[in-house]
């Protein structure tokens, strides 16, 4: 197994996700070439709150364009790099996972939220050589988890969210020192659009071996907060049919993730926690649970503009990014797409 992007931010996390894991073993670390030909220890400026794991520190770095056969290949890779070299690894017959951009919204590429739609990766069964599957951005990844319940017995035709974002999303170094601390920046390049986009696509239907996305309006507004990890999104939908606060609240509560029974490694019990403090979840307290796998929701109340609206809380580096590459990965091999 091989991690493109090793010594970035999202990399290290899945190392750090990776390096015990009971199914996979990494092989091969790349990275830019300025990292190639020195051991990952020499190459990384490690930011995990664990040790470096001695199982990895010892291995040579190779370039991200040297790589060409791997079982399976997690992606780190930034946006622009992702798109020259995720479909060259494709065409060489690897399966791609990745957390990238790139090819999100492909309509043939699977953009999976392995509790929301786990059909999607039909897409790649039967193919010939390589296939790629995507995770969503690390904020809509907690919008469609929030959402699902509601989709599911309800409908949703609309939706306005704002975000209150953590820096590390923004990777390392990040955002400057002087322009966060003490601030908030209502603005991230690319987010808002993101959030408009994707979730279409993901509650969307196959058909003729692309994705038909959901007719869903998105609205959304993006904020850059002096958080270090959680994303925290406040929520507001416009139902299919009426419901009121309690109907909702009950829903959100009775949610069972489809992965029951599959064993998934990484699979949180409950992918949908319902917190019950009026200044509930905070990024501090629960961004953590379950691992960093699950999604907090509390204040549930009607909207007077919209039909419902709460809070809703993702870890956007667990969650949201290495640990939902890692999730959709154990659903592949638990679907029998790729070995172990």
């Amino acid at each position: 197994m091989c991690i493109l992007g090793a010594t970035g931010s999202v990399g290290q996390k899945l190392i750090r996700l990776l390096h015990d894991h009971p199914w996979f073993e990494i092989q091969t670390l790349a990275a830019s070439d300025r990292s190639a030909g020195r051991t990952y220890a020499e190459a990384v400026h490690w930011l995990e709150p664990t040790p470096l794991p001695p199982s990895v520190s010892g291995i040579k770095v190779v370039s991200v364009d040297s790589v060409q056969e791997c079982d399976l290949v997690f992606s780190a890779l930034d946006s622009n790099t992702a798109r020259r070299v995720e479909p060259l690894l494709v065409a060489a017959g690897n399966s791609v996972v990745s957390n990238a951009s790139a090819q999100r919204m492909d309509p043939a590429v699977p953009l999976v939220v392995p509790e929301v739609n786990p059909d999607h990766l039909e897409l790649i069964r039967g193919r010939n050589g390589g296939c790629i599957v995507t995770n969503p951005n690390c904020a809509t990844v907690g919008l469609v988890l929030a959402l699902k319940p509601l989709v599911d017995r309800f409908g949703v035709e609309a939706v306005d969210v704002t975000t209150l974002q953590a820096v590390s999303g923004a990777g390392y170094p990040g955002v400057p020192a002087m322009d966060i601390l003490s601030n908030v920046i209502p603005y991230i390049d690319g987010e808002a659009d993101k959030l408009g986009e994707e979730p279409g696509k993901i509650f969307g239907r196959i058909r003729d071996l692309t994705i038909e996305p959901l007719p869903m309006t998105v609205s959304a507004q993006v904020t850059r907060v002096p958080v270090v990890d959680g994303h925290l999104l406040s929520i507001s939908v416009k139902l299919g049919r009426s419901a009121t606060a309690e109907e909702a609240l009950v829903t959100f509560e009775e949610f069972k993730s489809p992965l029951e029974g599959l064993d998934l490694p990484s699979a949180p019990e409950r992918p949908v926690v319902m917190l019950a403090g009026e200044a509930d979840p905070q990024p501090r307290l629960h961004s953590g649970l379950a691992g960093g796998m699950a999604v907090s929701i509390a204040q549930v109340r009607a909207c007077p503009v919209l039909d419902l609206r709460f809070v809703a809380l993702v870890h956007n580096t667990l969650r949201g990014a290495a640990g939902a590459a890692v999730l959709n990965a154990e659903l592949m091999v638990a679907k029998g797409l790729v070995n172990r």
